[in-house]
């Protein structure tokens, strides 16, 4: 580990910083870890200048994997990696004692950190949530990223956020509530060193503004392609204090973004409060702008050729591939 328990906070506030991606998964035709493919993405990332990665979630279809092929993803993911970028899970598990054994197999791996999402069976009232986030933490050593979302079927209410805070481990919260107004209450009532991080790009330069400091968990940087160096502008420029030269960035970067949360956000997580609608489309965008990807896990069904030809079309018009 790179900081003691009692500063993993500190640790946090200081590294963490701009974009840390959630990138998809590369599976074969015969719905394989694409093993070779996972590392040449890889490669791809540290070129791209992404300084962390939180892999394992949903778009990654780590809700979709065996236990052996979770496992086997995680050990070539550090294997990859090597130390090369920050690198943290994601945990989907309502169980804590299944939780507790995935994160001690990554701890082994020498992961940063686990990203867990609130319990969406049994566990639901703020006391359980809390004694199953502090099992959890007495346990590791990890940095644990809370995990607000609809898609566990409840949120994390406000109160239990504030005891949750309180542990030397928890060191920040990625605030998929969708509702900007609250990611601003969070961030003034919870401490000054737990990171909130809402996860709308849309909102990012604005966001930068009031307080945050990192686009935690989403993979819009990715996905940009050929127009992702617009976003690293007005990253840079908001930080400088031109916020002007940040605007024009941000502005210009719009026409793919609006397509993104048309295509993926709005069609997918609000309407459908999940991800299942989306992995099939985003599959041939990674493709189009170069990475690897494959068809995704049974039982989501593909995209068809005519679809899959109309968005690479739409991507190239706009510059992203």
């Amino acid at each position: 580990m790179q900081f003691d328990r009692k500063d993993a906070k500190a640790w946090c506030k200081q590294h963490i910083q701009d974009y840390y991606e959630a990138p998809l998964t590369p599976i074969t035709p015969d719905f394989r870890l694409d093993e070779t493919g996972l590392r040449d993405n890889v490669e791809a990332y540290i070129d791209m200048g992404i300084p962390g990665l939180v892999v394992g979630g949903f778009l990654a279809e780590g809700w979709n994997m065996t236990t052996s092929e979770w496992r086997r993803y995680h050990e070539v993911m550090a294997d990859a990696v090597a130390g090369r970028m920050d690198l943290w899970t994601i945990i989907l598990e309502s169980s804590p004692r299944r939780a507790l054994e995935q994160m001690q197999f990554v701890e082994s791996l020498g992961y940063t950190g686990a990203e867990i999402m609130n319990p969406a069976v049994q566990l639901k009232s703020d006391d359980e949530i809390f004694d199953y986030f502090k099992f959890l933490t007495d346990c590791t050593h990890l940095a644990v990223f809370l995990y607000r979302t609809y898609l566990a079927g409840n949120l994390f209410s406000h109160d239990v956020l504030r005891r949750l805070a309180q542990i030397d481990t928890v060191v920040g919260m990625k605030q998929g509530g969708l509702v900007y107004a609250e990611t601003l209450k969070l961030r003034r009532d919870l401490p000054p060193d737990f990171i909130v991080s809402d996860p709308q790009e849309e909102l990012f330069l604005q966001d930068l503004k009031y307080g945050s400091q990192v686009l935690w968990a989403e993979v819009t940087y990715i996905l940009y392609g050929k127009k992702r160096h617009l976003m690293t502008s007005y990253i840079r420029k908001a930080k400088a204090g031109d916020w002007a030269g940040a605007e024009a960035d941000w502005q210009a970067l719009r026409p793919v973004a609006n397509f993104w949360d048309d295509l993926v956000t709005w069609e997918g997580v609000y309407k459908t409060k999940t991800y299942a609608a989306s992995f099939a489309i985003v599959k041939p965008w990674y493709e189009a702008i170069g990475l690897k990807a494959g068809p995704s896990l049974p039982t989501v069904h593909p995209t068809s050729p005519q679809r899959v030809e109309w968005l690479r079309e739409r991507l190239s018009e706009l510059g992203v591939c």
